[in-house]
This record gives structure tokens, C-alpha cells and sequence, in this order.
């Protein structure tokens, strides 16, 4: 079989190709290239650590590059930077300028990950059966239903289905997945075996290397920080600088620490209260997307994640109209933002579906 991987320059992708290379197939390496150096070329990202969107690509596409020449297979680079601005990133800017908190790498999923980069490699006339990721994601297709269902990895620490809600079937009828069964111990120890330079190589962790206002670009504008009750108790630049949950770098003396629970657009203020008070016990999701089901269409128990790091807890799934649900939990939630996304899980660990936080 012919099959197009996905690689990052990071152990999980290297490990992915050699071992669909090992197992016989024709594998094809290819790296999306996202970072924009013009817009970002005044940032100085010397001292800062890596991520996924980052001026450090060189790097990861030259330890893709150099992999796939020590493994003997073909690599593309696929130039993907203007789907990424605006998928992606106008995405995340609209988001923060609207009071609510996106999901960055979730977008990218659907849109880049498995979307935009293929489809630029058979534009580019790179031909392939499959094309293979190095996600913690099992993957099925479930003859009774005819549909390919989504499960949680082996290795619940690395899970990232979550991150994978949005695919559609289509999508997930083009796609291999072969880390799902593996944790990722036995990932390093197969790329140390495989005599692989990354596989000590530590994870990426963040979506943007720098301070995401580069991203949103938007000119400070003096707000109030507020309690419920609506006391002022300082100043801020603008509500998008902050995120709900936020503790560190508010510059508000208390009793005992503050946290962000509320974003208030309109009038350009941040609500500040005790961790109690951002606790939360239920939720609208907008934006339905189905994965392991068509849908839900009566009431019933899920197990959501509203973080990708989350042990899925019991919630009661309400559908509403118009594409939109209430969750209601079992025990009260903190840092329930609006624009993240909640992910509903069977007690099997198969992805239902989810939806963004209204």
C-alpha cells in the first residue's frame, strides 16, 4: 500500500514511518509548512521554546527530511501557509476579539492536519492509499453502522482524540492511525531500537512560541478588572489578553488568589472572583459535529472532556434546536470557557462527537 505520512520532525511521526516502512509499504514523507516569517520577522523567538507554529520549522522539516533519507523514502514539503492564516489563525483572532477562548490545534485538525495537507500533496501530484498521522487515537470502521468510529489511545496520558472530534468520515475513510495501541514509552523505545536521533526528542506542547497578542494584533485599550458585584479593582489593556481560569498576571492584590471567570466584551472588562466562584455546572455546546454516531437525539448519560488532559466525567446530554445541546454535569467544573470544545464519549472511550462552549 501506498501511504503518505504525515511528519512533524518528532518521534511519534518517525516512528510512524519506519514502522509502515518495516512492514512492507511504499511510504511517502511530507511536512506541512505553516509559518509565516514575513508577518513575525521583527518577533525575537531566540530564547523561546518550541511549538507547533513556530519559527523553528526549518529544524523539523530538515529532521523530517534528514529521517526520511536515513529510513530511503521520498519527501515533499507542502507549502500550506495560506489555508493556515485563514483557517487557522483568523480563526483564533476572530475568537479572542469575540470574549471567547479557541482551540487552535482542534481547528487545525479538520482543516490543515488532515485536509489542506493531503489534498496539497495530490495537487502536487503525489500519489497515495492512505495518508498516516502519529496521533494516540484508535481508529475503527464498525461494519453494523457503516461508520468509523474514534477511540481513546492506549495510553491515556498521550490521548489526543480529543483534538480529533471534528473529522469527518470521509476524512477518517482516508486515514491510518497505527500509534493508538502503543504508549509512548514504547514509542521512544522503538525509535531508540530503530537508532532514531529524536527519540529522546521532548514533546511540543504549545500551539504558538510567543505571546498569542502577536496573533491577535489588536492595539491595548484600558478596561476594568471587576468582581460579580461589579467593584473595580484595577486595570487591564484589553479583555482579550486573558483567558477564563487565568490566575498568574492579573496585577490584582487579594486575600487569596484570583482567577478570570468572565469576559465581558461589549463593555471591555474582566471578571476577577475566588476559584469557587468559576466553577460551573452545566454548558451550551453549538456546532454539533457526530464522529462514532449519526446523533443523539433524546436524552443521555456521556462521558465529556471539556480540556484534552481531562479524565472524561458523567454528564447528561440535552439536545436543543438548531445543532446545539445542554450538558449538565455530574459534579461541578472549573474553567469552563466559551469557544473550547466539549468532547462526548461513550463509556468505551469512543468519541461521540462534540461541539464548541456557547
Amino acid at each position: 500500500m501506498r501511504v503518505l505520512v504525515g511528519l512533524s520532525g518528532g518521534v511519534d511521526s518517525s516512528v510512524t514511518a519506519c514502522l509502515l516502512k518495516k512492514a512492507g509499504h511504499h511510504v511517502i514523507g511530507a511536512t506541512m509548512s505553516i509559518w509565516d516569517k514575513d508577518k513575525f520577522k521583527s518577533i525575537d523567538f531566540t530564547n523561546l521554546k518550541d511549538a507547533c507554529f513556530s519559527p523553528h520549522e526549518k529544524k523539523d522539516i530538515d529532521a523530517a527530511r534528514a529521517l526520511c533519507d536515513k529510513i530511503g523514502i521520498e519527501y515533499h514539503v507542502i507549502d500550506c501557509q495560506k489555508q493556515y492564516q485563514k483557517l487557522v489563525l483568523q480563526n483564533f483572532k476572530s475568537e479572542y476579539l469575540s470574549g471567547r477562548t479557541p482551540n487552535p490545534c482542534v481547528m487545525c485538525n479538520s482543516t490543515i492536519k488532515f485536509e489542506a495537507l493531503p489534498e496539497g500533496a495530490r495537487a502536487a501530484g503525489i500519489e497515495f492509499d492512505k495518508f498516516v498521522t502519529g496521533h494516540y487515537a484508535r481508529l475503527f470502521y464498525d461494519e453494523k453502522t457503516g461508520r468509523y468510529r474514534l477511540q481513546r489511545a492506549k495510553d491515556e496520558k498521550k490521548d489526543q482524540s480529543y483534538f480529533l472530534y471534528r473529522l469527518s468520515q470521509e476524512q477518517l475513510s482516508k486515514v491510518l492511525m497505527p500509534l493508538g495501541d502503543y504508549t509512548k514509552d514504547e514509542v521512544r523505545q522503538i525509535a531508540k531500537e530503530f537508532g532514531l536521533e529524536v527519540s529522546d526528542k521532548k514533546d511540543s506542547q504549545d500551539f504558538y512560541a510567543g505571546d498569542i497578542g502577536d496573533i491577535i494584533d489588536a492595539p491595548d485599550k484600558e478596561g476594568h478588572f471587576i468582581n460579580s458585584e461589579g467593584k473595580i479593582l484595577g486595570t487591564h489593556k484589553g479583555f482579550w489578553h486573558y483567558t477564563i481560569g487565568q490566575r498568574k498576571g492579573l496585577g490584582v492584590s487579594a486575600d487569596r488568589p484570583l482567577y478570570v471567570i468572565e469576559l465581558k466584551k461589549d463593555t471591555n472588562e474582566v471578571v476577577l472572583g475566588y476559584e469557587e466562584e468559576g466553577y460551573r455546572q452545566s454548558l451550551i455546546a453549538n456546532d454539533l459535529r457526530w464522529l462514532s454516531v449519526d446523533q443523539i437525539k433524546e436524552k443521555t448519560m456521556v462521558y465529556l472532556r471539556l480540556r484534552s488532559s481531562q479524565t472524561p466525567f458523567e454528564a447528561d446530554f440535552e439536545p436543543l434546536e438548531d445543532a446545539k445541546a445542554r450538558l449538565v454535569f455530574s459534579c461541578p467544573q472549573k474553567a469552563v470557557a466559551k469557544g473550547q470544545s466539549a468532547v462526548f464519549y461513550d463509556e468505551n472511550g469512543f468519541v461521540l462527537g462534540g461541539g464548541i462552549i456557547e
